[in-house]
């Protein structure tokens, strides 16, 4: 299987981890060390090696940070983690701090000490320190760059990846690496800029048209590049994963060289040179200053050009999802013929989906380790099924099962919430709401121009009217057989940057009941034209979404009295085109279950 169900958290071992780091902060006259969940390449996903913050702390969510002070140690998460850390850090040398309602400079200053902060200038992006540096000001405490103080602790950190790099054929990524170069280095000459740093992995892999396997379930490699204003690419990975096939896909204008190579490049190039203040590691514009080489700061050109998929990955990508979506129907016709017999525990139903992708005979890897919460687990938003926490699949109750695959077409994502028995009218009328937060953002149609956040509320309308809400985003980019978390589109309430056609996203409601239950329905949707309507203004151009995922919602859990007449043709025309989309591509008897799911209500 991909995914295995060891613990990797252990509350035990933070304490006395926790001392060892307190020992070198004395040596080296520091009164704290900032540990984000980072790499050099600022990616949200990393490597075993640079797990520090779980190697520290104990906890293993995707997002966070922990500053450690010589009395004080805090773990900073957000809301999708909330109940997660108390149960994977030692409450007693470790605090859970809500961020980011609390600010890592507030809290600092709430402890009341005057010294020097240490960080790691890899570990985080220029536009981080400067926000904290600022918010600082005139506390008495300031920061220093030093080298990985963790490290220095890690005795056995593993060592860094190796994962083979391969070609991503021009057909589905629907433009040559060269016309990509071509384009940005052509963007790079008009802004008056000689080059670009390149230190996001899903913007290198796109760029020159290859996967990796450098962290689990995300297909990229490992390395920094610098893109030159005459759409020559200089790659600073190791050879040893690029076979002859891959250097030769590369092309004549794209050098590899050695990693170690990179920061004495940074020293020779000729300004001003392009940096995402956002994403790259403070350290990158640092070497140019140093060397007296101009920033220009600006986003990484690739980000924006990833985000607007272009036809062939659209293609692409409906193609996996309805693969996907039929492997999900047989394994939903599996999961209701189990269920009445009890005994199902989670790690059988993620075996049991698994089994199901692996049955097509494309599956590439999983997207993410799947999340199977049945009752209060389900309420744990990131759940991570592990030997010591799988339970039985409650009887009346709800299960929780947010899953995805990778395939070289595409990348999907999906959640779906199923009922067990009878999980009671409250549980039906919490499902209905958020069903009706994921019809609305299916449903609009806006002005272009309008962002993520201006969408955001229409997902959680319903909940709000009954005192409910969710704490976590609407809805996160999704790459082209990449990353499932993909930027700098987002439909939640910070994001700024306006939704164009071609972006993939999430669109995932949900409402959890801490200690009962959890509740989340994903789709897969992508921006479109919306066509112009009767009566409407020409000229105003408008946008929606159309969407990519294809498996039905649980009809048991719809409380239909709740639902508007344009919600319920919403649903009945979505499952009609279901049926319709996978019904070649079933079995006999899940066949027969996605007819009777889909029936109109």
């Amino acid at each position: 299987m991909f995914q295995t169900f060891d613990s990797t958290a252990n509350p035990a071992q933070g304490p006395a981890r926790l001392a060892d780091l307190r020992q070198v902060l004395v040596a080296e006259g520091l009164a704290g060390f900032i540990i984000p969940r980072a790499d050099v390449h600022q990616g949200e996903y990393v490597a075993a090696r640079d797990e520090r913050l779980q190697w520290l702390t104990g906890f293993t969510g995707s997002a966070g940070f922990a500053i450690v002070l010589t009395k004080a140690a805090g773990v900073f998460i957000d809301g999708r983690y909330r109940t997660q850390v108390k149960g994977q850090v030692d409450l007693a040398h470790f605090t859970p701090v809500p961020w980011p309602e609390t600010k890592p400079a507030d809290w600092l200053r709430a402890q009341a000490f005057e010294g020097v902060v240490g960080f790691d200038p890899w570990l985080h992006s220029a536009d981080e320190i400067e926000k904290l540096q600022a918010g600082l000001e005139g506390s008495g405490v300031s920061l220093r760059a030093v080298g990985n103080l963790v490290d220095r602790i890690w005795a056995d950190q593993p060592e860094a990846p190796m994962g083979r790099a391969f070609a991503h054929p021009d057909a589905l990524a629907g433009e040559t690496s060269a016309a990509k170069r071509a384009r940005l280095a052509e963007t790079l000459r008009h802004a008056g800029q000689t080059a670009a740093v390149i230190t996001l992995p899903d913007s290198l892999c796109w760029l020159l048209n290859i996967r990796g396997a450098d962290v689990p379930r995300n297909p990229i490699v490992h390395g920094h590049a610098i893109l030159h204003d005459d759409a020559r690419v200089s790659l600073f990975a190791e050879s040893a994963k690029f076979d002859e096939a891959t250097r030769a896909h590369l092309g004549p204008h794209v050098t590899l060289r050695p990693v170690q190579a990179f920061v004495p490049a940074l020293r020779t190039l000729q300004g001003p040179v392009r940096v995402d203040k956002f994403t790259a590691p403070l350290a990158v514009s640092v070497e140019l200053e140093e060397a007296g080489t101009s920033v220009a700061w600006a986003d990484d050109p690739c980000r924006l050009p990833k985000a607007c998929k272009n036809a062939g990955e659209i293609s692409g990508m409906r193609e996996a999802h309805l693969r996907d979506g039929a492997a999900m129907v047989e394994f939903l016709c599996w999961l209701d013929a189990q269920l009445p017999k009890g005994g199902l525990t989670e790690i059988d139903v993620v075996k049991g989906l698994e089994g199901f992708r692996r049955a097509t005979n494309a599956l590439h890897d999983i997207s993410f380790d799947t999340i199977c919460g049945s009752g209060p687990n389900g309420a744990i938003m990131h759940y991570r099924v592990t030997e010591q926490s799988n339970r039985a699949v409650d009887a009346n109750g709800l299960l929780l099962v947010d899953s995805g695959a990778q395939y070289l077409d595409g990348t999907t994502d999906i959640t779906r919430t199923v009922a067990v028995g009878d999980p009671g009218d409250y549980a039906r009328a919490c499902y209905t709401r958020v069903l009706q937060g994921t019809i609305a953002i299916s449903r609009v149609r806006w002005p272009k121009g309008l962002t993520g956040r201006d969408l955001d509320p229409l997902a959680r309308a319903a909940l709000w009217m009954a005192g409910q809400d969710f704490n976590h985003g609407t809805g996160h980019g999704v790459g082209a057989f990449l990353s499932v978390h993909e930027g700098p589109q987002r439909i939640a309430r910070i994001s700024e940057v306006p939704l164009e056609q071609g972006m993939i996203l999430s669109n995932e409601p949900g409402y959890y009941r801490e200690g009962e239950f959890g509740i989340r329905l994903e789709n897969l949707i992508v921006v479109e034209p919306a066509p112009n309507l009767p009566g409407g203004d020409d000229e105003r151009r408008q946008l929606g979404f159309e969407t990519l995922t294809f498996v039905p919602f649980d009809r048991r859990l719809v409380v239909t009295a709740m639902l508007a007449p344009g919600e319920r043709d919403w649903l009945n025309a979505y499952h009609a085109e279901v049926l319709a989309k996978l019904a070649p591509r079933l079995s006999a008897p899940a066949l027969a279950w996605c007819q009777a799911a889909c029936a109109a209500i």
